[in-house]
């Protein structure tokens, strides 16, 4: 991806830019992203991980080409141009199929991968660190570095025109957030031996295989800068810390590091980690929370204009759902049921963001922004929901959407807001 590789190289020279990378399939959190890259005149990496986009369609019911129609017709839809926006494939590797043995796994993630390179993916992110079954929940680098190169050659024969860049590393939580085992344990950053042991690994891979080009189109290292968040906190990164990984860089000038889980984070975060020569900084969860933070506030609002509307409606539908089908978030929240059934709607996680997709969810959600979007909405009233700087984005979108809608933008784009304090000056190309 040019823009990607011109990024790191700028960074990496102390620009101290950084291109936000939002990890959502949400249809709002898209759009209300695309306006904000717009706003900013910069580009926009989206990206869909193999849990959410692959072959046979992933949680969200999309395959890779699918996702990529998706986000385009939004972009349409809200006059961004297509150029704006750049495609990322992350944690792609066996993990969607880690309950079979490994050839397997292997197999179908060699599939989803040519996928995202035809489909016009260009930034991909090898992620083989799980194990399959039978092995350890997680592998060493040598093996996952071994995968990874055979990932990045079937990528290479789908698409040979060079277009591809690649990021490696698996010192991250598995997509959907820390582990249960590691809530509440302190945050260690990853330290220089482990991040060149992860490198050499990877260079000793993909050159066994005769893959020289891929690997000069290695672009990103994801590495743990000591952050993260949980259900029901934040470990913020600390802006006093010593900057201890930026010279394992220093004889690679064509490689970054890669943020993830950076949701939640002080804006202060973002420029200090630029500088630290983290070129993308990932954000998923907080956004679909502030997505969830607005329909609550307007459901409060219903009860106050609305003839007939009953107070927590939509909070009720959806504890409903959660309850109805808890697969999404039994196994990452613990508790009492009173401390379950905050989390389910409050928590960081945000397993939440599920559920809206689903008939019934959209059912009413679809019927409480009908109902608010010509009625009244006095500004005392508003002022008791959102936040003033919220209210001030809201009336600089209401020429381009209804008041429901550009509410809910607002509040997402809040969340992003300080992802731009560094973003680039260009768009992708």
């Amino acid at each position: 991806m040019k823009i990607l590789r011109e990024l790191v190289r700028r960074n990496r020279a102390g620009s101290g830019e950084a291109l936000a990378s939002v990890c959502s399939a949400h249809p709002d959190v898209i759009s209300a992203s695309l306006l904000l890259a717009k706003a900013h005149d910069t580009g926009l990496l989206v990206e869909a991980t193999s849990n959410q986009v692959n072959q046979f369609g992933g949680y969200t019911g999309m395959t890779p080409a699918t996702f990529v129609r998706f986000v385009h017709e939004l972009a349409d839809r809200q006059g961004v141009e297509r150029e704006r926006v750049a495609f990322g494939g992350d944690h792609l590797g066996p993990q969607a199929w880690r309950d079979q043995p490994a050839p397997v796994a292997m197999a179908l993630a060699v599939e989803m991968v040519q996928d995202y390179a035809r489909a016009g993916y260009e930034k991909i992110h090898l992620d083989c660190s799980e194990g399959c079954v039978g092995e350890s929940a997680q592998v060493g680098d040598m093996l996952s570095a071994e995968r990874a190169a055979e990932l990045a050659q079937a990528c290479e024969t789908a698409a040979p025109d060079g277009r591809l860049s690649y990021v490696f590393g698996t010192e991250v939580p598995p997509p959907g957030g820390a582990r249960a085992a590691e809530v509440g344990a302190a945050i260690s950053p990853t330290t220089p031996t482990a991040a060149r042991a992860t490198i050499a690994a990877h260079e000793a891979a993909f050159l066994h295989r005769k893959l020289g080009d891929a690997w000069e189109r290695a672009v990103g290292l994801v590495v743990q800068p000591g952050l993260e968040f949980g259900p029901d906190h934040i470990d913020r990164f600390s802006l006093d810390s010593p900057n201890l990984l930026s010279d394992v860089l220093s004889v690679r000038p064509c490689l970054a590091f890669e943020a993830h889980s950076t949701d939640y984070q002080t804006p202060q975060t973002f420029p200090a980690l630029a500088k630290r020569h983290f070129a993308v900084l990932k954000v998923g969860p907080a956004l679909t929370f502030a997505y969830r933070e607005a329909l609550y506030a307007l459901d409060g609002i219903a009860a106050w204009v609305v003839s007939g509307a009953a107070p927590q409606t939509l909070p009720r539908i959806m504890d409903k759902l959660m309850l109805a089908e808890p697969a999404f978030w039994a196994k990452h929240y613990q508790g009492d049921p009173a401390r379950l059934r905050i989390l389910r709607h409050f928590s960081y996680a945000d397993r939440i963001r599920y559920y809206w997709s689903g008939p019934e969810a959209a059912a009413a959600t679809a019927r409480l922004r009908a109902s608010l979007e010509t009625a009244p909405l006095p500004s005392p009233l508003l002022s008791q929901y959102f936040g003033e700087a919220t209210l001030v984005r809201a009336d600089a979108l209401r020429g381009r959407c209804g008041q429901v809608e550009a509410l809910i933008y607002a509040r997402i784009q809040d969340a992003l807001e300080p992802y731009f304090a560094c973003a680039p000056a260009s768009r992708p190309q």
